[in-house]
């Protein structure tokens, strides 16, 4: 049975919905392909849990499954490799909580997160490049609404 959409939605709007979320899949698709076939050794979802770790030092595994919407055994195993790795380490416990401990990157953790991420924008910026002045232009100019949709 077909979804019912909003009755305020536009068939603009959904036409538009649906080209942007192809769009982003096929880059998304392509910058992945790209980082793991030039080095990229971090899975992806250990990737932005480890952005996610950088960006709130301290979190801990109850928070970051429930930030990525994952059961806390889950978020445990990815934690377990991503310290396996090298990638992040364990703060000392809460001292309110003994069972709580926070996350950090390491240094290693910190230099692989910037390093794919130069990754990313060198693969983004050669492509923008081949883009002509009125292209670039227009892309410039969607930036900011496509922030807004990101934001809550």
């Amino acid at each position: 049975m077909p979804k019912k959409h909003e009755p305020s939605l536009s068939p603009r709007v959904l036409a538009a919905s649906e080209e942007l979320r192809l769009t982003l899949k096929k880059l998304v698709r392509e910058m992945r392909r790209d980082a793991s076939e030039n080095g990229g050794d971090i899975p992806l979802v250990q990737y932005m849990l480890l952005s996610i770790i950088q960006e709130q030092p301290g979190i801990g595994v109850a928070e970051l499954a429930r930030m990525e919407n994952v059961r806390a055994a889950t978020m445990s195993g990815h934690v377990k490799a991503m310290e396996e790795a090298g990638l992040v380490e364990r703060s000392a416990p809460d001292p309110q909580d003994r069972r709580r401990s926070g996350l950090q990157a390491t240094t290693l953790g910190a230099e692989r997160i910037e390093a794919l991420r130069d990754k990313r924008r060198d693969w983004m910026a050669q492509r923008i490049a081949r883009l002509t002045p009125a292209q670039l232009s227009a892309l410039e100019a969607a930036i900011e609404p496509l922030n807004l949709i990101g934001t809550p």
